[in-house]
């Protein structure tokens, strides 16, 4: 038992960063599986929407900005550039690096991709009231420093 009176694996499941994790978890499951029916992972979604964002822009930035090795950003921009989301040319500024630009259905995916999200965040709060669920989306942002 615990100081707080419960078994060793109720009391860790009873800490508020148990539970935010594992609301997280379930979060982005319900968003990776929307997702894939556009054929896209987490992270690919993400690089396309800064791509999107703040295109043309160099693939070394784009891997600053999101926290991503260069060699993942190698194979998730090549998956991108496949599948016809992005185009990488010359960087106007700097010839010697990549610029990376969303192409128009690297666009048309990103708008799909948004209704997907939503959906998918519309079913995790589900269980929760519209009051409920802006009393929430404050209270995360000031746990998270907003």
């Amino acid at each position: 038992m615990t100081q707080s009176g419960l078994l060793p694996l109720q009391h860790i499941q009873s800490l508020p960063s148990w539970l935010a994790g594992r609301v997280a978890a379930k979060g982005r499951g319900l968003v990776a599986e929307a997702l894939a029916k556009e054929g896209l992972k987490l992270m690919q979604h993400a690089v396309l929407a800064a791509t999107a964002e703040y295109g043309p822009v160099a693939q070394a930035e784009l891997g600053r900005m999101l926290g991503v090795d260069p060699k993942d950003m190698v194979g998730i921009l090549n998956h991108l550039q496949g599948a016809g989301l992005v185009v990488r040319a010359p960087d106007p500024a700097d010839r010697r690096k990549n610029a990376v630009t969303a192409t128009a259905e690297g666009l048309a995916v990103l708008a799909r991709c948004a209704v997907l999200a939503e959906a998918a965040n519309e079913e995790l709060l589900g269980p929760l009231g519209e009051e409920e669920r802006g009393r929430l989306m404050e209270l995360l942002g000031r746990v998270y420093g907003r």
